[in-house]
């Protein structure tokens, strides 16, 4: 006796859902309805400032993967953030390789690079998007910073 009392919920529920559902068999189907899948943010048009042309572009080693950046933020080799020695935190740069034409945004977290050669550094996904096919080491790279 005591196992319909759980069931006795979902009995009255059918009922009373039983009314509302009536099926016409001469009703057309609805139509499909197309979903544009293109988010909002991609939408907004981009204003860019050109900040470097011919940039050195290198990525940063596995070796620093859950180490705190310069913005206090950890770091993971997976995002798509870079470093770089002046421009604020927070920044957000277009990084557009010379050679393939592609391009990523990223979000200025880190200083460096240190070394006089190099302009950024790349989190290792970010810099593999925008690389030749199986590249490594350093690229050239145009950098743009996003304005609002």
């Amino acid at each position: 006796m005591k196992k319909w009392i759980y069931f006795l919920p979902l009995i009255l529920l059918f009922f009373y859902q039983k009314d509302k559902i009536k099926v016409d068999p001469n009703q057309q189907k609805p139509a499909v309805k197309i979903v544009d899948t293109i988010k909002k943010d991609t939408l907004k048009i981009e204003k860019l400032e050109m900040y470097h042309k011919g940039a050195h572009a290198s990525y940063y080693a596995n070796r620093f993967n859950g180490r705190r950046t310069a913005s206090g933020i950890k770091f993971n080799n997976n995002g798509m953030t870079c470093a770089h020695r002046k421009l604020p935190f927070g920044t957000k740069l277009k990084v557009t390789s010379v050679k393939t034409k592609k391009s990523v945004y990223v979000t200025v977290t880190d200083r460096g690079p240190f070394s006089k050669t190099k302009h950024i550094d790349l989190t290792r996904k970010a810099f593999m998007m925008i690389a030749p096919n199986a590249y490594g080491g350093h690229i050239e790279v145009d950098l743009e910073i996003v304005k609002k």
